[in-house]
């Protein structure tokens, strides 16, 4: 296992390097999630798709990177998570060139669905490198574990603010296809950084547990196809057996005697006896849902009372995007041990923002008829500033957080658990918030930020400093 970079020049020149490839991986696996959607009108048309085939190209992505996600963090810590993270980018720019080329819509979907296997191996193991060679105490003068993943969640954030606009500009006036070529330079350039930090891996000679591997992986993506259509049953009976055979498989291996022939168990158990690790989690599935809740109903409340189509209302998005972008930094700021406190103050401003949300919709709704929507209107987008800039700083604190109270060794599955429990229930916010029907709201969201804020204040202990030995 790889301790920690020193503060010698030569170590935080690495440490950099280490920053700026899982920074630009991020951006580019956040860039393909938000740019490709207002382009999914002139896909549809150009390629000869049905509507529901043509959603694929973003479903199958965030299906394939959500249930991946797990056993990526865990390859990471195996085999070299500088190694993983290679791979990963390769395989991202070379699927996207694919996109672009692409002739036919299942093509299409096909070479999004090994994009999303790219984007599952960038972002846990990115995290956990970070995690790893990053100094750590405040003598050093590098970049902080937390802060350096801080400082990468907010570039992948301007991800967030520049995406949709651009995907539109370029679907629009250049091609599609343009959107996958842009990020083939900007994979290759993370890569050109990665090749320049320092490797990091756990020391555990043990193979991968492949039973527990292929029974999560199908669990996790029978779940997030459930969340998708709540009403199909089917793949919630499928993710329930895949899952009992999943917890089997990984206590099997538990009991196993240690040896370089016996499988390592992909998640440690004591992973889900950690209070602090699991109520992060947990809360950074709620900042997840809530976040895509946000950024789709407020487009359609501002639309309804202003009389704009829903694509007029996108400038309303920017300064919320924009507050999302900058969260990742503060939240690396925050001292570990503030962690659960800081989160659940940004829980209970968002759920207090999102609400006040609510009740301005209604009333730019209600004064749509006599034009008196301008003060309204004007509550609505500062309340979605002020939900925007917590959920951003609690989804940073989720990710970081987490990293803070597990051991060294193990943050690559970690991130990998956290990180597909975020994705997988990104599609709870279109439906928390009143899916493609009418009379979106974001009272579900609230609530659940506030009943997520008051978990975390339920939780006892905090978070330390330090990892466990």
């Amino acid at each position: 296992m790889s301790a920690p970079l020193g503060s010698s020049p030569s170590s935080r020149r690495q440490a950099r390097w280490a920053l700026a490839a899982v920074a630009t991986g991020a951006f580019c696996v956040q860039l393909d999630s938000f740019a490709l959607n207002p382009a999914l009108p002139v896909i549809r048309a150009d390629l000869h798709g049905s509507a529901a085939a043509t959603a694929w190209t973003v479903s199958g992505y965030l299906l394939a990177a959500g249930s991946l996600m797990p056993v990526a963090g865990r390859l990471g810590d195996l085999y070299g998570r500088r190694r993983m993270l290679l791979l990963g980018l390769a395989l991202f720019a070379a699927t996207a060139s694919l996109c672009a080329l692409a002739p036919s819509l299942p093509l299409l979907v096909a070479a999004r669905v090994l994009q999303g296997a790219g984007g599952a191996l960038i972002m846990p193991t990115g995290l956990a490198l970070l995690t790893n060679v990053c100094p750590l105490g405040r003598e050093q003068r590098g970049p902080g574990g937390p802060r350096a993943i801080g400082r990468a969640l907010g570039l992948a954030g301007l991800a967030t603010v520049c995406g949709p606009f651009l995907g539109g500009v370029l679907s629009a006036s250049v091609s599609w296809r343009a959107v996958f070529w842009l990020t083939v330079p900007l994979a290759a350039a993370a890569s050109f950084c990665a090749l320049r930090a320092p490797a990091s891996r756990a020391a555990d000679p043990r193979p991968l547990d492949l039973t527990g591997a292929v029974t999560a992986t199908g669990a996790l993506a029978c779940l997030a196809r459930w969340l998708q259509q709540p009403a199909d049953g089917l793949w919630a009976a499928a993710a329930a057996l895949l899952g009992a055979l999943f917890v089997r498989a990984e206590r099997r291996a538990a009991r196993q005697p240690l040896g370089r022939r016996s499988p390592a168990p992909l998640l440690d158990p004591s992973l889900f006896r950690n209070r602090p690790y699991v109520a992060l989690s947990a809360a950074g599935a709620v900042v997840n849902a809530a976040t895509v809740a946000l950024l789709y109903v407020l487009p359609q409340l501002l639309s309804r009372g202003r009389g704009w189509p829903v694509p007029g209302a996108e400038p309303a998005l920017l300064a919320p995007a924009a507050a999302l972008a900058v969260g990742g930094p503060l939240a690396g700021r925050v001292r570990p041990a503030a962690v659960v406190r800081v989160m659940t103050l940004c829980l209970f401003t968002a759920a207090a923002a999102l609400g006040a949300i609510g009740w301005a919709g209604a009333d730019t709704g209600a004064g749509a008829a006599t034009g008196a929507t301008g003060g309204a209107g004007f509550l609505a987008k500062a309340a979605a500033t002020v939900a925007a800039a917590g959920l951003g700083v609690a989804g940073g604190l989720a990710l970081a957080g987490t990293q803070a109270v597990v051991r060294r060794e193990h943050a690559g599955e970690a991130s990998g658990v956290t990180k597909a429990v975020m994705t997988a229930t990104a599609g709870l916010g279109l439906t928390a918030g009143g899916g493609p029907g009418p009379g979106p709201s974001l009272a579900p969201p609230a609530a659940a930020c506030l009943v997520a804020a008051v978990t975390l204040v339920l939780v006892r202990g905090r978070v330390r400093g330090r990892r466990r030995p």
